[in-house]
């Protein structure tokens, strides 16, 4: 089965953190694809040599292919700028229906050496952030009767097995990288039962094998292992944000699997 009808999100307001470069901007212009209007938020405004996208280049890309875009220049990690980056969409394309939660800074060092200014950083923009953010787009989705909450997180989160122990957890840094995405697929699996009955769908995804972006790439989070077309990610995250929040709410699922059990794939290009 090929993907759903183009028009899953037609109508629907998309809030999407982190959207000026890889994942982020993938699964904006997909929902965008899918007829949702959407808010690109990130850091990055304009094209910057020392970056690899923006939020105006994401923005150019979805309303050439006949979409509906705004860009918002935000610090996540900043409590105003997630007040005013949710108000701006709210102004510009109205209350948000779906809340993507992408944005993520990651730092991998040992526990020995790990500062806990990069630690107080990594849970304000990948635990703190998601949730204030979904505090701040709840009262729109209650009062239109439906919303989709995505949060993307890392099959890091999954606790290690073990003795014997795999190498990359041994000697990897990923110790608080696994700590944040742990607490917001936690927070995913409470939010949805407590969301249920207002009709709003929580959900986590993560890619099942590697996903190559500028910010993997940084990080060599991709060297050794399977990759996956980014894709996979965005037709995933289009599933969530457009599915039934009665049937489909609760699960830490993956790219792949998820696909095939849903039976979709992305659209041929």
């Amino acid at each position: 089965m090929s993907a759903a009808n183009n028009l899953e999100c037609e109508g629907k307001v998309a809030l999407i953190t982190g959207a000026s470069r890889g994942i982020g901007a993938a699964i904006a212009e997909r929902l965008a694809e899918a007829g949702a209007k959407v808010a690109v938020a990130a850091r990055t405004l304009d094209p910057d040599p020392k970056y690899d996208g923006s939020v105006s280049e994401t923005v150019a890309r979805i309303r050439a292919a006949g979409g509906t875009a705004i860009g918002v220049q935000s610090d996540i990690s900043k409590g105003e700028d997630r007040a005013r980056m949710v108000q701006e969409t709210v102004d510009q394309l109205g209350p948000v229906d779906i809340l993507v939660n992408n944005a993520a800074v990651t730092f991998l060092l040992p526990i020995d050496t790990f500062p806990k200014k990069r630690f107080d950083l990594m849970f304000e923009v990948q635990v703190w952030a998601p949730y204030e953010l979904t505090q701040l787009v709840l009262p729109g989705m209650r009062a239109n009767g439906a919303g989709w909450i995505l949060n993307i997180t890392s099959r890091a989160g999954v606790h290690p097995q073990g003795p014997p122990f795999q190498q990359l957890f041994k000697d990897g840094g990923w110790t608080v990288y696994g700590m944040v995405k742990a607490a917001l697929d936690r927070f995913t699996t409470a939010a949805a039962p407590e969301l249920y009955d207002a009709n709003i769908a929580v959900n986590s995804l993560a890619p099942w094998d590697n996903v190559v972006t500028p910010g993997a790439g940084a990080h060599d989070l991709v060297d050794g292992f399977a990759i996956e077309d980014i894709s996979l990610m965005a037709e995933a995250a289009l599933a969530l944000c457009s599915g039934d929040p009665k049937q489909l709410t609760g699960g830490i699922e993956y790219s792949q699997p998820l696909l095939a059990r849903l039976q979709r794939r992305p659209p041929v290009r």
